[in-house]
C-alpha cells in the first residue's frame, strides 16, 4: 500500500512539471519521457500516447531482463503517469517569462516525483531496460548505458528544440537529479569522519561527552613512516560537523580529518 501511494505521488508530480513546467516552455527530459516530448514538439502528438506506447516496445524486447516485481510496478506506473499526462494536459498551462525558473522548478518538482517512485522501486526512464538488455548480452555497465542513451535523446533535443532548450534540458536534469538524491538520502543528511591523531583517546572521550555521539576505533599503519597509528571513524548530523571539528582542532591542531559524504546510515548509535 505504501509503494502504490508513492508511485501515485510520484506520477501526479512528475505529470505536473511535464505538463504544466515543461512542455509550455519547451524543455524536454531524458529517457522514454524526453522522447516523447521530443516527438510532442515535432508533430503535436500528446506524450500521453506517445509514452507507453515507446514503452510497450521496449518492454517487449527486454522484458526478460528485468525482475518480475520490477516489470509489474513499472508497467502501473507508465500507465498512471501517462494518464495524468494526458489529463492535465488539458489545463492550460502559459509559458513563463522567464524559461530558467521553468527549468529549475521543472527539475525540482521532477526530481521530487523520482524520489517517490524511486522508494516504491519503480521507473519510468524506459532506457534502464535497453541498458539491462545490453549488459546480459555484451556485459556493458548499466549506469554508462543508461547515461549514453539519456544523452542521445538530449542531444536529438538540439535539432528540434534548439540550442538554448537543450541547455535548459540540462537544467532540468541537473537539478532533479540533485533534489531526487536529496529525497532517496533524507532530509536529515549526515557525514562520515575520519580522524589520524596520536591523540585519539582525548578526542574520543570529547565526542562522547560533548557531542553526545560515538566512535569507532581503527589500527592503520603508515606506508612511509611504518608507524601504526589509531583511527576515529564518526558519523555525525551534516550541523554538527563544525562543532565536531572545532573539538578536534582543540584537542589536537594538527589532527588529520577527512569528511565523507554519506549515501545512508542506520542503525548504530548517532545523537
Amino acid at each position: 500500500m505504501k509503494n502504490t501511494l508513492y508511485i501515485i505521488i510520484g506520477s501526479l508530480l512528475f505529470a505536473l512539471a511535464v505538463t504544466q513546467l515543461a512542455m509550455p516552455n519547451s524543455i524536454a527530459e531524458g529517457g522514454i519521457v524526453g522522447a516523447s516530448l521530443l516527438i510532442y514538439y515535432s508533430t503535436g502528438i500528446s506524450p500521453g500516447i506517445t509514452t507507453p506506447i515507446i514503452f510497450v516496445a521496449l518492454l517487449g524486447v527486454g522484458i526478460r531482463y528485468l525482475p518480475k516485481p520490477m516489470v509489474i510496478k513499472t508497467v502501473f506506473n507508465v500507465a498512471l503517469f501517462s494518464f495524468f499526462l494526458w489529463f492535465f494536459e488539458h489545463i492550460w498551462a502559459y509559458p513563463i517569462e522567464d524559461a530558467l525558473l521553468a527549468a529549475i522548478f521543472a527539475g525540482v518538482i521532477t526530481g521530487i516525483g523520482f524520489g517517490f517512485i524511486y522508494q516504491a522501486g519503480s521507473s519510468v526512464g524506459g532506457t534502464s531496460i535497453i541498458a539491462r538488455m545490453l549488459n546480459h548480452q555484451l556485459g556493458w555497465d548499466l549506469t554508462g548505458v543508461t547515461f549514453a542513451l539519456d544523452a542521445m535523446v538530449v542531444v536529438a533535443g538540439i535539432f528540434i528544440i534548439g540550442p538554448i532548450s537543450t541547455m535548459y534540458t540540462l537544467i532540468t536534469l541537473y537539478v532533479g537529479k540533485i533534489v531526487t538524491d536529496f529525497v532517496l538520502g533524507g532530509f536529515d543528511s549526515k557525514k562520515a569522519i575520519n580522524i589520524i591523531s596520536p591523540k585519539t583517546e582525548e578526542i574520543s572521550q570529547r565526542i562522547t561527552t560533548e557531542l553526545a555521539s560515538s566512535a569507532t576505533l581503527f589500527y592503520g599503519t603508515g606506508e612511509y613512516s611504518k608507524e601504526e597509528r589509531r583511527v576515529l571513524y564518526i558519523i555525525v548530523h551534516t550541523h554538527r560537523l563544525l562543532k565536531l571539528k572545532r573539538v578536534v582542532k582543540e584537542t589536537d591542531p594538527d589532527a588529520f580529518i577527512v569528511v565523507h559524504n554519506v549515501k545512508d546510515v542506520s542503525g548504530g548509535f548517532i545523537s
